[in-house]
């Protein structure tokens, strides 16, 4: 059975193909596939050497830290490939925008690219990065982080594109930052780098979900050494899951993909999936995808839904499929995950449960929701 995670104290280039595998289980779906971005940040690690991890509990109080990710629809990432220095210059624009000396970095999300963009940054500065994130998982509007749940301001920000253009913003709110960077992540091409939500050290302690960095990482060594039938790992993930701030790990459908809407839309990746039984008869499972899949049912009856975490992967190899990688034809197995406690008070609910995402249900709780079909 899989121990509890170890907490590392640095992130180190042999690290980084692993953090890549675990963020992309967490991401739900989400978070842009980390290929190109795992490439840049393993270089980034070699030439540099490795990036220190900090708790966030031992966040001084006079820490400015700075969270750094991407925006946009991640299909596009699959085509608009980074330059590689973009987290880089996100960092030097902000500060020289804000007159603000960072001294710790982190990822908006443990979520597929986002979760290893700001080590690129980090080990070309020396900046150390919080062993944590904002949000547990991958989620894909800015008022759904952590942070700005917890009274964060989004602004003053930086976002940056592809060719180094640079655009600031000042806005009165996190929700008119979200309209805003979601219209300039469609002008400057579909995906965009920002910077946002700084924060002092003593506010972060707070509202950072922590220790999920080192999860990933655990997580996907477990899945890289024990690669195999999902079936068979799932006594090991389940008792991971169990180590860890998220909990419960419960598996929900196994089948293949029979059908897969999926488009760009407003700068997101919306769409449907349909699985069904592999043989004979059986109920369908439909999944519901805005970026990362948010709502898994059969026959209208819910069996997982945001903030909880909904997981495919390859029912062979156990390896996590992103939503813009899910084909027609695959064999998947559907997994669901509590989401860790950050997310489970009224006000977090208010802005990530499943009403707001256009679903007519409430959040239930996985553990209280009905098993699968299996």
């Amino acid at each position: 059975m899989a121990e509890a995670f170890e907490r590392l104290q640095k992130i180190q280039a042999e690290d980084v193909a692993d953090l890549c595998l675990g963020s992309v289980f967490l991401a739900t779906g989400g978070g842009g596939d980390p290929y190109v971005n795992q490439l840049l940040t393993e270089a980034a690690l070699r030439s540099h050497g490795p990036v220190a991890l900090v708790a966030a509990s031992a966040l001084p109080d006079a820490a400015w830290v700075l969270p750094l990710g991407e925006v946009g629809a991640p299909t596009v990432s699959l085509e608009q490939l980074p330059v590689g220095d973009e987290p880089l210059v996100a960092l030097a624009r902000y500060e020289s925008a804000t007159g603000r000396r960072v001294t710790h970095l982190i990822p908006f999300e443990v979520g597929g690219a986002n979760s290893v963009l700001p080590l690129v940054a980090a080990a070309a500065r020396g900046l150390p990065v919080v062993d944590g994130d904002g949000m547990g998982r991958a989620l894909p509007e800015a008022q759904m982080m952590t942070f700005a749940i917890a009274g964060v301001p989004p602004t003053p920000a930086v976002a940056v594109d592809y060719l180094g253009n640079t655009v600031t913003f000042d806005t009165a709110n996190v929700d008119d930052y979200e309209r805003q960077v979601r219209h300039l992540a469609i002008a400057m091409g579909g995906m965009i780098f920002t910077a946002e939500h700084g924060m002092v050290g003593a506010h972060a302690r707070g509202c950072v979900v922590p220790d999920t960095l080192s999860f990933a990482v655990g997580l996907g060594r477990l899945l890289r050494q024990r690669r195999g039938p999902a079936k068979d790992l799932l006594p090991e993930l389940e008792a991971l899951f169990a180590s860890s701030s998220y909990g419960i790990l419960r598996h929900l459908y196994t089948g293949k993909v029979v059908d897969i809407d999926r488009r760009v839309q407003g700068g997101f990746d919306i769409g449907e999936a349909t699985l069904a039984p592999l043989r004979g008869p059986g109920e369908p499972l439909t999944i519901a995808i805005r970026n990362e899949y948010l709502l898994a049912s059969c026959n209208d009856r819910v069996l997982a839904s945001v903030p909880d975490l909904i997981v495919v992967v390859d029912s062979e190899t156990a390896t996590p499929i992103n939503a813009e990688r899910l084909a027609y034809g695959q064999r998947v197995s559907v997994l669901g995950i509590g989401c860790p406690g950050h997310y489970r008070s009224e006000p977090a609910l208010r802005v990530v449960g499943p009403r707001c995402f256009g679903f007519d249900c409430d959040y239930v709780p996985i553990e209280d929701l009905p098993a699968g079909p299996g």
